[in-house]
């Protein structure tokens, strides 16, 4: 049986990130993919030029409507825009606890444009955080929702991860691309389990919606029923070989998208110079 996967995030117009990296990655990962939008951005490679957020109330008509007809198998959740988005979508998903939620709290993009205002933080902590099976931050996102400085070291990661179990969600994955050094080590943190993911840094700048994809193949693979530790590590080695591939592509001039179908497509394709 095909399961279904549902991304609740913001749409990129460029294909790179958001929902549309979601649709990609639900697809390659061999699920089916359906979506409910939070925001419209004017977006490319080089950076985030505006933001519009959906009315709330149509959020939840978006995600109420996918649920009253469908049955889903894992929910994704990506960019909020605000607070009232936020408790829309707490509300929406909350008679539906059960069934995996992956949240990516996606705060700033790629470039540096905020994507979450900062009063819309606390809503995403106390209303969001409790109902995620599954918490994906980054260094810098995970000290945003702690309020505490970004961790430096694997012991700082470890320590952040575990505390943000704390706030809710039973499982948390720590991203470390952003530490110095030429590792990019992740980890996970499941009550008192804690499980390394290390990878050498791959020297490209076609990361665009790297952590959307990443989150979103997690989902698809707890869809199919894998496990944490098994989820997490075929959704990264699934996310390093769209990296990889990157190269592939002619997108943009900026941090280009990475290759979502890279398993899929021809490999004979040629890069256009």
């Amino acid at each position: 049986m095909i399961r279904n996967c549902l991304s609740i995030a913001g749409s990129d117009p460029s294909g790179g990130a958001g929902i549309q990296a979601d649709l990609k990655a639900f697809s390659a990962r061999g699920t089916y993919a359906m979506a409910a939008i939070t925001a419209l951005t004017a977006q490319n490679t080089q950076g985030v030029q505006g933001v519009h957020g959906v009315p709330p109330a149509f959020v939840a008509d978006q995600i109420a409507a996918v649920f009253a007809d469908i049955r889903v198998d894992a929910v994704k959740i990506g960019m909020i825009a605000s607070a009232e988005i936020a408790e829309a979508v707490a509300d929406a998903l909350r008679p539906h606890i059960g069934i995996p939620i992956v949240l990516d709290p996606v705060m700033v993009a790629k470039g540096g444009a905020p994507l979450l205002p900062d009063d819309a933080v606390g809503a995403l902590r106390e209303l969001l955080l409790p109902l995620a099976t599954h918490l994906t931050p980054n260094l810098p996102e995970a000290a945003a929702l702690l309020g505490a400085p970004e961790a430096t070291d694997r012991d700082s990661m470890q320590l952040q991860a575990a505390a943000l179990t704390a706030l809710g969600p039973p499982a948390v994955l720590l991203k470390g691309g952003h530490l110095a050094g030429e590792d990019s080590p992740d980890v996970l943190v499941i009550e008192d389990d804690v499980h390394w993911f290390n990878a050498a840094r791959t020297p490209t700048a076609n990361t665009h919606g790297t952590g959307c994809t990443l989150s979103a193949a997690l989902a698809a693979e707890l869809a199919k029923g894998h496990h944490d530790t098994a989820a997490v590590a075929a959704a990264k080695t699934y996310v390093a070989g769209a990296i990889a591939a990157a190269g592939r592509l002619s997108v943009g001039h900026g941090h280009g998208p990475t290759h979502h179908f890279h398993n899929l497509w021809n490999n004979s394709e040629r890069t256009i110079p």
